[in-house]
């Protein structure tokens, strides 16, 4: 169930308050009769100061009323009210509010919202691309990105605390989080984490979450880092917390499980049985990618029983002329393919295109007729690196691209065994790691049966009402779902 509204004006404004984009002053120094609120993040300051302070500075003997105000400002959505619900959610939408003390409980709200900002106010994303939903991505501009997400979440529960972080760089840290949702233990924890960096210069979020990681020395992401204003305020409806940094496109989330770096914002705007599917072959598709070429190098190294009589002549056909042991085959392959991705990222984007594609071809071509790698194995490991292509983070596609090296080498050397052996050393090493506190293969371990229905699937939003457990929310009810189909068509 939502919180009910906020009782009077004060409730509100102290709510508010507790952001620090939150701004509440008198325009006279020794004069506190009258009083102007507002979120900086949603207004248009330029016109606050020329066209609502100044009018009211140079007419400051002519004020005695609400209605004073509201004859000689050039704003058209200018009105005097009493309804403090009204007053909330025009808040959150750019209005300034104005009281006089003497008129209490009246108080007159003016929508001086901010349309024109001079610069880009949003980016389309281009590392996490949809077909389906919203395409706002996040900027380098930290105000900008504030309010960005004020538009997705309108409401004066959602709460922008700022700290200074860099010895040098001073840079300008928000954390955002949904007061009375959100657990006041992971906000402090983050709080803390944030206060004690000891850090020169700040370039952007991915040096912040590397630093108050829980675990430094993990190649996994341990915070989901994203350019998606749609995928942040889900996450902070969800009871997480978000962090931006000034100059910095991509935000933060925490605390974050393994297998959220694997659920992509379209699973939620496609039907939920479509949205399963994919949510299913991205998974897939990962323990592919990690595993198909260290086993191809055990069964070729060890394990020729394996292998079905009408696939051995094939495959014995494809290795006759290549020197290489099948591990230094693999190896050789994969770095090539990481050679090219890397060397297509670092390019203009048409050249890169390009090179990915001509150079993909001409390569694999001249290795199978020079008798370096088998064309079997270069199917394999094609398929692997289009699998990785599947991972909707950046950062989680890193470390399984990572991940194969040490799988390739432990299947060289002792076959079967060494896969079996390296993946009770991965599963150790993720039993092992949090997340802002909170263990990173939840629901998996610790078991939670209950969170299963967004998890390797998403259930139809009838049975996702609630919040995850493991985030420990405060209010753990997300929303209240509709009447049956058949109750609503009796009625």
């Amino acid at each position: 169930m939502k919180p009910d509204a906020p009782k009077t004006l004060r409730e509100i404004l102290e709510q508010a308050a507790k952001s620090s984009d939150f701004r509440q002053f008198s325009p006279f120094a020794e004069d506190d009769r009258i009083r102007i609120s507002y979120y900086s993040s949603l207004v248009d300051a330029e016109k606050i100061n020329r066209y609502l302070i100044a009018e009211i500075q140079q007419h400051v003997d002519d004020i005695h009323r609400l209605a004073d105000i509201q004859n000689r400002i050039p704003f058209d959505e200018a009105q005097i009210t009493e309804d403090t619900s009204e007053v909330e959610s025009k808040l959150v939408k750019g209005y300034v509010i104005l009281q006089i003390a003497s008129e209490e409980p009246a108080f007159l709200i003016v929508n001086i919202n901010q349309t024109e900002q001079g610069h880009r106010q949003s980016n389309e994303t281009e590392n996490e691309f949809s077909v389906v939903g919203p395409k706002i991505g996040f900027v380098e501009n930290i105000h900008v990105n504030v309010h960005l997400l004020r538009q997705q979440i309108a409401v004066t529960r959602l709460v922008i605390e700022e700290v200074s972080v860099g010895s040098l760089s001073n840079t300008k840290v928000m954390i955002a989080y949904l007061d009375g949702v959100t657990n006041p233990q992971h906000i402090e924890t983050m709080k803390q984490r944030l206060g004690k960096i000891d850090f020169e210069v700040v370039f952007d979020t991915s040096i912040l979450d590397q630093i108050i990681s829980d675990h430094t020395n993990s190649p996994f992401p341990l915070y989901l880092s994203t350019e998606r204003v749609d995928r942040v305020a889900y996450a902070i409806t969800s009871g997480q917390v978000a962090v931006f940094a000034d100059g910095s496109p991509y935000v933060f989330t925490g605390p974050s499980t393994f297998l959220d770096f694997f659920v992509s914002p379209e699973d939620y705007y496609l039907p939920w049985i479509i949205g399963s599917f994919f949510r299913i072959v991205r998974i897939l598709s990962v323990i592919f990618s990690i595993f198909v070429t260290p086993v191809y190098v055990a069964v070729l190294t060890y394990h020729f029983e394996v292998i079905p009589e009408n696939i051995l002549e094939p495959l014995i056909m494809s290795r006759t002329h290549v020197p290489l042991p099948p591990v230094l085959e693999a190896l050789f392959l994969e770095v090539t393919i990481e050679l090219l991705r890397e060397a297509g990222a670092r390019l203009p984007t048409k050249i890169g295109q390009t090179l990915g594609i001509v150079g993909g071809i001409v390569i694999g071509q001249a290795t199978v007729e020079a008798a370096l790698a088998s064309s079997i194995l270069l199917i394999i490991v094609a398929l692997s690196a289009l699998a990785s292509f599947t991972t909707p983070i950046f950062k989680m596609a890193n470390t399984i691209r990572l991940l194969r090296f040490p799988l390739i080498l432990l299947a060289g050397l002792w076959g079967g065994l060494g896969i079996v052996a390296g993946l009770f050393l991965l599963l150790g090493h993720l039993l092992r790691l949090k997340s802002l506190g909170t263990p990173y293969l939840l629901p998996l371990f610790p078991l939670r049966t209950g969170n299963f229905g967004d998890s390797f699937v998403r259930r139809s939003y009838r049975y996702i009402t609630n919040r995850n457990v493991y985030l420990r929310p405060l209010d753990s009810k997300r929303y209240t779902p509709s009447e049956d189909k058949e109750d609503i068509e009796h009625e």
